[in-house]
This record gives C-alpha cells, structure tokens and sequence, in this order.
C-alpha cells in the first residue's frame, strides 16, 4: 500500500492487515477492510457512519465487520 502514496496514514494501523485493499477513482480513495477496533458503543447491525481517524475521512461501518474508509486521494 505504501506504493500507492495513500492518504490513509500509518494512524489507522491498516498496512498490516491482509484482507484491505484500496480503489482509487479520479480524486477519491476508498479503502475496504474488516473492522479491528473495539467498539464501546452500541452500533447499528446493518449500517454505521461516523467522522474518521483522520480529519476529511469518513467510516462507514457494514454489518458490524467490513468497514470502508472514503477519503480525498493525496497522489496527483
């Protein structure tokens, strides 16, 4: 991932999980993982949007275990 000068910063911890990938479309990034933090609040079972790690990202959290990341693309 460190190749592809993504936005998404080591703050998030994702280089090391194996089942993310990233999609870049024009000035958008969207990466797509399994979900690997502790919740400590009750999360809706089917969809779940929050603010990011980052400022300008956005979670979206799906059925309580795949989360995509959406970001503005920092590579030109």
């Amino acid at each position: 991932m460190s190749t592809l000068n993504s936005s998404f910063g080591s703050r998030f911890g994702l280089e090391y999980l194996p089942t993310s990938f990233m999609v870049r479309m024009g000035k958008r990034e969207m990466m797509v993982c399994r979900d690997f933090r502790k919740r400590f609040y009750a999360v809706n079972p089917i969809i779940e949007c929050d603010t990011g790690v980052q400022a300008g990202h956005l979670e979206v959290l799906l059925f309580r275990r795949w989360l995509l990341i959406l970001s503005k693309s920092k590579a030109h």
